[in-house]
């Protein structure tokens, strides 16, 4: 009864999760439009910061006493955008990265991976790699910004019904106070469920919390494919992955010291292989259906490993 409680209150989490991470991205996008912003800076900017707020209230809410969550929700989110995000909605219709600034940005995306790794190597991440972590974010920020500006700002779109900017607000708001208790209550009854299933809270971040997550960047990316802005939807997942590293680990590792063990450099290692598989698709321009549909095979397998481990 316990566990079938907890699964409920679980559930409520995470669609709390995905009703605040909407909220908070209709309101910001509302206002980016306001501002001119291009679709693709929208994608890398607004969309991914804001669908990344559901991993970064999850792993504050974890604190210091559960930080394999905090990086099993890290690396899992992050497995899970390109795997089942990318991999469903290049199902859905073919994915083209034709844009200069996804071809900058997935490299990027791909070192901060190795990044992530590499201070991991010592067993933790403390708070100087978690203040080395928030100085890259500010730097990629400036980049992105620079980026922005030399291309040109895109003009408000006009055929659009304009969202007041006192709503927008309201929405924002409404979406910090909804993410902040979805994340409560996801942790929380993921904590309960993990110990009376026997199972490791690295497997529960990875899985539960890490899918439950990622369902706004899904979200988000189908929705902008089907509006015909498929620059909204990879450049959301990319600059949520940066996110993901870079503010969530950086945050949570600057707050307190967050051991690493051994085992989670398994998923490292599967971390950085679908970040390579993203960076040949950014050389090439498009991700296909099959490429696709391979990617969703590859991780459903690599979810089925997990109960072996």
């Amino acid at each position: 009864m316990e566990i079938a409680i907890s699964a409920l209150l679980a559930g409520a989490g995470l669609a709390l999760l995905c009703v605040g991470g909407g909220r908070l991205v209709g309101g910001g996008v509302s206002v980016a439009r306001r501002l001119g912003m291009s679709p693709l800076v929208i994608g890398m900017t607004i969309v991914a910061y804001g669908t990344s707020t559901p991993e970064l209230a999850a792993s504050i809410a974890a604190g210091p006493e559960h930080g394999a969550i905090v990086i099993g929700n890290v690396v899992g989110s992050n497995i899970a955008n390109i795997g089942m995000v990318i991999g469903i909605a290049s199902i859905m219709a073919p994915l083209a990265i034709g844009a200069r600034a996804l071809r900058r940005e997935v490299p990027l995306m791909f070192g901060f991976a190795v990044l992530l790794v590499a201070l991991s190597a010592d067993g933790e991440l403390s708070r100087i790699d978690g203040v080395l972590l928030l100085g890259a974010l500010v730097a990629f920020a400036v980049h992105t910004c620079t980026s922005a500006r030399r291309a040109g700002s895109a003009p408000a779109d006009q055929g659009r019904a304009q969202v007041s900017v006192p709503r927008s607000v309201a929405n924002i708001a409404v979406g910090i106070v909804a993410l902040y208790v979805g994340a409560t209550l996801t942790i929380d009854n993921a904590v309960v469920i993990a110990s009376s299933l026997g199972l490791s809270e690295k497997v529960i971040g990875i899985t539960v919390v890490a899918i439950g997550t990622s369902l706004p960047e899904l979200i988000t990316s189908v929705i902008a494919i089907r509006r015909g802005q498929p620059d909204i939807g990879v450049g959301s997942i990319i600059g949520s992955n940066i996110c993901n590293i870079l503010l969530i680990t950086g945050v949570a590792s600057a707050a307190f010291t967050i051991g690493v063990d051994g085992d989670i450099f398994v998923d490292y290692a599967i971390m950085i292989a679908f970040g390579a598989f993203l960076l040949v698709a950014a050389r090439t321009g498009k991700i296909g259906r099959g490429p696709g549909a391979g990617a969703v095979a590859a991780y459903a397998v690599y979810l089925a490993t997990l109960a072996f481990r």
